[in-house]
């Protein structure tokens, strides 16, 4: 009898250490960026990972840190059926491979076709990661609206489910979800974004304002007009015709994958029109917050947006739109200032009143970053999500 327990509990930890779990999201980029942590922390639990996106330049980055990153034949823009089906049937023959215990899926798409695959192929449970409801849902125009049924149809399809678990960053989206009859909610978790380590982004100087240094703002966000970017650039120019002399900062890169993405040329001619700095693809975040002033995201909707929290994170007082995933880092006039969206006036008073009054600045960076360590640090996210897998998986997570 007790040679039988002793073979029976060799056998639940050898499959304890052999499950796998599927990280799917829609660039290798997001993988790297918002996800790393939760995957190394997995693997160092014990657990097999694998990580899926369409091929880029950070999947070596992730096999440099030891996960197992494959790319996908995935196009994020395709509408092709024929091309779609072919993905989705290399993800049930991928799946009947590995034979996951859990498939995590990131953002619509990849929540919608990893999903469904991992029924196709029995995977025993699935968990669906929608951060903001993405071109589909925000944008007015006729492509977005024509697609949405479609899209409607097939999250009702891949996110039921008594093993599926339907994880949110915003009670807004929580509340479309559940009055679009998309997931029950009892399926329903709300996890706030992916989190950010603080002790990255402390800086014990706040820039001083005060020694004939140009003030500057920062915006730093994918090149998508759905980030209020345009907005950014028209309080710039209100507030130059105002005769004010602050530089405003443009950190990121086009996103080629998405119907909103802005022309570079257009970028380009802001540039040459004085308007802003264009900084690019910022690797070392952490170096330049720690250089600005005021940090901007005018979004139209967020899930959760990074970038602010990182910034809440330094100490930098905040100025943000008050819609869904914005309102969620931002209580106005406590840790940061909310305008009304697409509002470029109220967008540029918010940021002179910040760079006028160093003591409000302050307070404000101050009260921001006391909200993003108890709410936003990393360590906590994970932990969260971690009790989510525990809900599918048992008590081996």
């Amino acid at each position: 009898m007790v040679g039988c327990l002793t073979i029976s509990c060799r056998l639940n930890k050898l499959r304890m250490v052999a499950e796998k779990i599927v990280l799917y999201a829609n660039t290798d980029w997001y993988l790297y960026n918002f996800r790393r942590s939760l995957a190394l922390r997995l693997q160092h639990d014990g657990y097999e990972i694998l990580l899926l996106s369409p091929t880029g330049p950070y999947g070596e980055k992730l096999r440099a840190l030891g996960l197992r990153w494959e790319p996908l034949p995935m196009d994020r823009r395709s509408l092709n059926p024929i091309r779609e089906f072919g993905l989705l049937w290399h993800l049930v023959r991928l799946f009947w491979r590995e034979r996951p215990a859990l498939v995590h899926g990131f953002t619509i798409k990849c929540a919608v076709y990893g999903s469904l695959a991992a029924r196709l192929a029995g995977v025993p449970a699935r968990i669906n990661a929608v951060g903001g409801m993405g071109y589909v849902f925000t944008s007015s125009e006729l492509k977005a609206r024509a697609l949405r049924p479609i899209v409607r149809l097939l999250l009702h399809w891949a996110l039921g489910g008594k093993n599926a678990r339907l994880v949110l960053q915003n009670a807004d989206d929580v509340s479309f979800f559940e009055g679009e009859g998309l997931a029950d909610h009892r399926s329903i978790r709300l996890i706030r974004g992916s989190g950010v380590n603080c002790a990255h982004f402390f800086r014990s100087n706040m820039p001083d304002t005060q020694r004939g240094r140009r003030p500057s703002v920062l915006l730093a966000a994918r090149l998508l007009w759905d980030k209020g970017i345009a907005e950014y650039v028209e309080s710039a120019r209100i507030l130059r015709v105002q005769g004010r002399d602050i530089r405003f900062l443009l950190a990121g890169t086009p996103d080629a994958g998405n119907p909103a993405a802005i022309p570079v040329d257009t970028v380009e001619k802001w540039v040459s029109e004085g308007l802003i700095e264009w900084l690019g693809h910022v690797d070392d975040m952490p170096a330049l917050l720690s250089t600005i002033d005021v940090f901007a995201l005018p979004s139209y909707r967020e899930g959760l947006p990074k970038g602010l929290i990182e910034a809440g994170a330094s100490g930098i007082p905040l100025v943000s739109t008050d819609v869904p995933g914005c309102r969620e880092v931002i209580t106005g006039g406590e840790d940061g200032l909310l305008v009304p969206v697409r509002d470029a006036a109220a967008l540029a008073a918010a940021i002179a009143r910040l760079i006028d009054d160093q003591d409000l600045a302050t307070r404000l960076g101050a009260a921001a970053r006391k909200k993003t360590m108890a709410e936003f640090e990393e360590s906590i996210v994970i932990d969260r999500t971690l009790a989510v897998y525990r809900e599918l998986l048992g008590t081996r997570v």
